[in-house]
């Protein structure tokens, strides 16, 4: 009986740990320099997650972030990028390599999170919940290469993705930021 009680308060406590985040706001992520950077401060804005890649032939689409960064960025919309080192070994510098990489060749100001997975048996747990229509409730997409592009509304809930060579100022994503 006592086994049985405790096997059922130990589901109990996994299903509250999966269903705990369920939410983009939810996670908590670190940024270029390790700092805790919780995606609940972007509440009320729509968020566009790349993950990105320094030597990449889709690199120079940083520009591009920067400009509708710049353009649309602040009270309603954000960009937050995330390095990844997944397709090709194409971000293999350190956080401070790529900090001063974006600065230095693009000039972005838009958030830039530490390096991560976001594919593989190390995928990061925000990006398991971007890509399982389990845990996001939409869709299973698979990160097909870098500079991949989720969409997050202001209520936290994924409402699609663009593949990587769909460029910044693609006429649908800047539509979708601006209504």
């Amino acid at each position: 009986m006592k086994t049985n009680v405790l096997l059922i308060g130990l589901l109990f406590f996994a299903l509250s740990i999966v269903s705990a985040q369920t939410a983009f706001y939810d996670f908590t992520v670190k940024d270029i320099s390790g700092e805790d950077f919780p995606l609940s401060q972007l509440k009320g804005k729509k968020v566009l997650v790349v993950n990105t890649a320094s030597k990449c032939g889709l690199t120079p689409q940083y520009e591009g972030l920067q400009e509708l960064y710049e353009k649309y960025g602040g009270e309603d919309f954000m960009i937050i990028g995330f390095p990844a080192n997944n397709f090709a070994k194409q971000e293999p510098g350190s956080n401070e390599e790529i900090a001063t990489f974006c600065q230095r060749n693009y000039g972005v100001s838009f958030p830039m999170m530490s390096k991560i997975s976001v594919k593989g048996d190390d995928q990061h747990p925000l990006y398991q919940w971007l890509t399982s229509k389990s845990a996001n409730g939409l869709e299973d997409s698979e990160v097909g290469w870098n500079f991949q592009k989720y969409m997050i509304d202001e209520k936290g809930q994924l409402v699609g993705h663009f593949v990587p060579k769909t460029k910044p100022d693609d006429q649908e994503l800047v539509a979708w930021i601006v209504n």
